[in-house]
């Protein structure tokens, strides 16, 4: 995998991402992630488990399980939180964004990733939050 990213750092072609320690897109025509131009963007994550289950925890285990498989994904990238730009959070209540803010916080340190916060109607599967980033590939 690591030299498909050193050869497509090369190049701007799309290579898809896919790890078995994130869910699986099942029937929905996506990736996981996709890198291009340099740079990894990531799926919308919601808090499924690697089983593609609905974690019916509490807002702080289901944000953990979202940042959990990000970093699933960005790992497999060959990226981490680190190399995060820019990060898109969507929640269905804004209530919620005070501790999910802590959370998604506490993943990163100074400077953080530029980032939107979006208040949405629903999201997929009855989740209350959903998450994606890009990060910027660094060429070793």
């Amino acid at each position: 995998m690591k030299q498909k990213l050193n050869d497509h750092r090369r190049n701007t072609m799309k290579l898809k991402i896919q790890t078995a320690n994130a869910p699986l897109p099942k029937s929905s025509p996506h990736s996981q992630a996709i890198v291009a131009n340099g740079f990894v963007f990531t799926q919308g994550s919601i808090c499924l488990t690697t089983e593609g289950k609905l974690l019916e925890g509490t807002i702080e285990e289901q944000i953990h399980q979202i940042m959990k498989n990000l970093k699933a994904i960005l790992d497999e990238a060959h990226v981490s939180f680190e190399d995060v730009v820019k990060s898109t959070i969507y929640l269905t209540d804004m209530s919620l964004y005070g501790k999910v803010n802590e959370i998604y916080g506490s993943y990163f340190s100074d400077p953080y990733p530029a980032r939107e916060t979006v208040c949405v109607s629903e999201l997929p599967l009855g989740a209350k939050v959903e998450i994606s980033m890009i990060a910027a590939l660094t060429i070793q």
